[in-house]
């Protein structure tokens, strides 16, 4: 008989039926109650604490956990995988809206301005990068999300549009966002016991921080971005995540998981008060941030939701869909069994 517990209501298993649904479905919960309900969050102590306030603490943790997985053999990869995330999700798409600001100006086009563009296309959500690839990718993957501690905030949307305010670029909180990784890095090569102990934290973790991160996401703001907002986040989850799967192809030969990339083609949370901080550093962009503010805001949802769909379905036509443990497992070949006759001793 075996000793395994069923549930009444599989809540986990329905969860994670769905392609990212450890982190997905908490956010739109969240996102929900931050909406409709947010004085139920607000009650204080311990309420306030896990479903409002959590979101930061435990995706520290989170890094601190990736770091801890992250040897020697393969922190080159990692830096690899960054580089290549970088390069393809955020400069390579910044270039590119850049040009067509000097080609259109600041107005953008179908009513969206430059400025909307950059905010929602050249940074990505850590926190969803990793929940995905926690569960179909490895120690290098994980890892990649460095990038997202670079491109996360108005960094490259300042440095790009060439705003006034480059001499307030906050050096310091990227430094305080790698500082986790690192001390994990750390305790992980010094102590492998705390590797192994610190290894299933990812599952515990991403739905409580996603449903924290949710309640920061008013529905309001992405009804009135309307049409343009889903028009944006829509673009942007395949464009940039089919460019990070182009890179993780024939850059880093990922081959079959190289489709982890269209993980990466989301627009991050932080980046829906960056059209306030870029008018802040230039007042030529005040006009825009009001629509901006609301794009930005359906982008994100948007994206939170599309992102994952697209990489579990190029990871799917691959066959790819497992965790990496699984593929390894079903590769290695089961052991001969010993012929009946000869555990025998060939006696009938």
């Amino acid at each position: 008989m075996s000793d395994r517990v069923k549930s009444r209501v599989p809540l986990f298993r329905a969860m994670n039926r769905v392609p990212g649904g450890s982190m997905l479905i908490p956010l739109v919960l969240g996102s929900v109650i931050g909406t409709l309900a947010p004085s139920a969050l607000e009650i204080g102590s311990f309420t306030t604490a896990l479903f409002k306030e959590s979101a930061l603490p435990l995706i520290g943790l989170l890094i601190f956990t990736t770091g801890t997985q992250v040897t020697g053999r393969t922190g080159g990869s990692v830096l690899a995988h960054t580089g290549v995330v970088l390069l393809t999700k955020s400069l390579i798409p910044a270039g590119i809206i850049v040009a067509l600001g000097a080609v259109v100006g600041l107005d953008g086009i179908l009513g969206v301005s430059v400025l909307a563009l950059l905010a929602s296309f050249d940074n990505s959500n850590g926190g969803l990068w990793l929940a995905f690839t926690g569960h179909y990718g490895d120690e290098r993957d994980r890892g990649a999300y460095i990038s997202s501690a670079v491109n996360d905030g108005p960094f490259f949307t300042l440095l790009l549009l060439g705003a006034s305010g480059l001499g307030d670029i906050p050096v310091l909180a990227l430094v305080a966002a790698i500082v986790p990784f690192l001390l994990g890095v750390l305790v992980g090569n010094v102590d492998a016991e705390w590797r192994e102990r610190l290894r299933p934290v990812p599952d515990i973790v991403i739905p409580f921080f996603a449903f924290a991160l949710g309640t920061g996401i008013d529905l309001g703001a992405v009804v009135t971005g309307g049409l343009t907002g889903v028009l944006v986040g829509v673009v942007v989850a395949p464009v940039t995540g089919g460019l990070v799967f182009l890179g993780y192809r024939y850059l880093l030969r990922r081959g079959r998981r190289s489709a982890l990339g269209f993980a990466a083609g989301t627009t991050a949370g932080n980046a829906i008060a960056t059209p306030a901080v870029v008018a802040a550093a230039d007042p030529r962009f005040e006009q825009y941030v009001g629509t901006a503010t609301a794009q930005v805001a359906a982008s994100v949802l948007v994206t939170a939701i599309l992102a994952p769909l697209l990489a579990s379905f190029f990871l799917k036509r691959a066959g790819a869909l497992e965790p990496p443990e699984v593929a390894e497992s079903a590769a290695v070949p089961a052991a001969p069994r010993e012929d009946a006759s000869n555990a025998s001793g060939g006696q009938l």
